[in-house]
């Protein structure tokens, strides 16, 4: 095997690919990239027999070949090259990699012994807007379960329905759900791991820039595969097994207390109560004063003391009090960009609803926190 490729390029799809290599003692080929030099590029590979990631280098190919190295190393090592040509053959179970006046010998594996990643036969596709994926990823990723006692909680719902896609996650103590705009599609449904989808957001953000990548992103579906295309960038992963809970049903749609208040103002005050919540609790308590025109956020420790923080609102409704945990209310506040939120609530007892106020066209989201019930 012997070829040549960017220095950038290289890097490039070694930061696309090695985030996943797995660090199995049983089987040590998964901690390395699989490097196939074949036609007019280079393909790097990598696999955590759960998921999967291939990415296509551009780059000029002199004998056909392939090996698997490390792929922290070759990432971290291509990382710290001068800004140019890398020449890469292959010898004795050792890559050599030559870029200007640096020059090493990679140990690696035989790339027999790597898996087979094989080609999943899909039946359904969807092409969906890159950026408006991301965001919408952004927005739910955070309220995935990583508890593994509920198989389904750990992924991210994936439903297509009358021109629009609902993405959905909630790990029982939260709930994200994010609406999009699509062109009018199959209606189909499905669970994506979060790691699986992490890696999608991460794979959009690395190749937005690359003009080859365009900025549509193509998922196609079998029964057990969903595979995400984006540029010269492919990731497939297992989808979850169960059904999703009907999540719908702990949507509230009639509130006691309604109030629109600055995301900033609120952001600051709850991180500021969050000083003095109870450890392991993460309590802080919300306070609506109709009267007042402002909403109160509280917490009391006993060891450290007692804070309160307030921030002016403008309120519909009665007067009201909640407490959430402060993480999962800023994990909300913190995945929108607006000036302002709306939370709406029943009562102590009762879900916290948020939105964020101006949305962008062709996009919802709704946030539902949980009480702390005292």
């Amino acid at each position: 095997m012997i070829f040549s490729v960017t220095k950038d390029n290289l890097q490039r799809g070694l930061q696309i690919v090695s985030h996943i290599s797995n660090k199995q003692m049983n089987l040590p080929v998964l901690q390395n990239v699989h490097i196939k030099a074949e036609g007019g590029g280079v393909i790097l590979s990598t696999t955590n027999l759960e998921l999967a990631m291939r990415v296509r280098v551009r780059g000029k190919v002199d004998k056909e070949g392939e090996f698997t190295v490390p792929a922290k190393l070759a990432s971290d090592f291509v990382l710290l090259l001068p800004n140019d040509r890398v020449d890469v053959s292959l010898g004795d179970a050792e890559l050599s990699v030559t870029c200007g006046e640096t020059s090493t010998k990679m140990n690696g594996i035989d790339a027999a012994e790597f898996p087979l990643i094989p080609s999943v036969e899909t039946s359904v596709k969807f092409e969906l807007p890159a950026e408006a994926l991301k965001g919408a990823l952004s927005k739910v990723l955070f309220a995935v379960s990583t508890s593994e006692a509920r198989p389904e909680l750990a992924g991210v719902l994936f439903k297509f329905e009358k021109g629009k896609l609902i993405l959905a996650a909630t790990d029982s103590y939260r709930l994200a759900e994010c609406v999009l705009s699509v062109e009018e599609m199959q209606e189909c449904r499905v669970i994506v791991p979060g790691r699986a989808l992490q890696e999608v957001s991460r794979i959009i953000a690395t190749l937005k820039d690359d003009p080859e990548s365009g900025d549509a992103i193509l998922l196609q579906l079998s029964d057990s595969q969903a595979v995400f295309t984006f540029g010269n960038a492919e990731l497939s992963t297992r989808v979850v097994d169960g059904s999703y809970p009907d999540y719908t049903q702990i949507i509230p749609t009639q509130f006691a207390t309604e109030m629109i208040v600055g995301r900033q103002d609120l952001v600051k005050a709850v991180k500021t109560a969050s000083l003095f919540s109870r450890t392991g609790i993460c309590d802080v308590t919300l306070s609506v004063k109709p009267e007042d025109k402002k909403v109160v956020v509280q917490a009391t420790e006993a060891s450290r003391g007692k804070n309160t923080a307030s921030c002016p609102a403008d309120v519909k409704g009665k007067e009201n009090t909640i407490t959430v945990n402060y993480r999962y209310l800023l994990d909300g506040l913190n995945a929108v960009d607006s000036e302002g939120v709306t939370l709406k609530i029943i009562d102590a007892m009762n879900p916290l609803l948020l939105h964020p106020n101006g949305q962008a066209e062709g996009e919802s989201y709704t946030y539902i926190v949980m009480p702390i019930r005292q």
